[in-house]
């Protein structure tokens, strides 16, 4: 109980501090927007970003879950985390780069959805605009 609660708050703050970096990321502070997400890898998952990046896409879920001991909650910060790195790789134009976060983001998501025992419109949501996103920088990067 009491982990599931401190997941909520973590959650919770997460949602508050992507907030802010998405808004650094809109006024063109990209460098400070990419300094704090750095920072929330590690605050919040005890691991840097290369960490994450280095795992192949197909392996992730399964890395984190069985290897590594991560939770649903863990898998929905690092959501997050790849999502804001995919809008500041478009905010940089970096379509490869952020197609990858995207990718990896999405990826979390359907494993979240599929492990959950309860409906999330929220999760729903951010699959369906995931989604889009991904089939739009491939179209525009020519890829299928």
């Amino acid at each position: 109980m009491y982990q599931r609660d401190y997941i909520m708050r973590m959650l919770e703050m997460l949602g508050e501090l992507i907030a802010g970096i998405l808004g650094l990321i809109r006024k063109g502070q990209l460098h400070d927007a990419s300094v704090h997400i750095d920072r929330l890898y590690y605050d919040m998952l005890k691991k840097d970003a290369a960490f994450f990046s280095a795992i192949p896409k197909n392996e992730l879920t399964q890395v984190l879950l069985q290897e590594h001991n991560y939770s649903h909650g863990h898998l929905e910060i690092l959501a997050e985390l790849f999502f804001v790195q995919g809008k500041l790789s478009e905010a940089e134009n970096s379509p490869i780069a952020s197609l990858e976060f995207y990718e990896k983001s999405l990826l979390m998501i359907q494993s979240i959805i599929e492990l959950s025992r309860t409906f999330s419109l929220e999760h729903r949501n951010r699959e369906t605009e995931l989604k889009e996103r991904v089939e739009s920088l491939r179209g525009q990067l020519g890829k299928k």
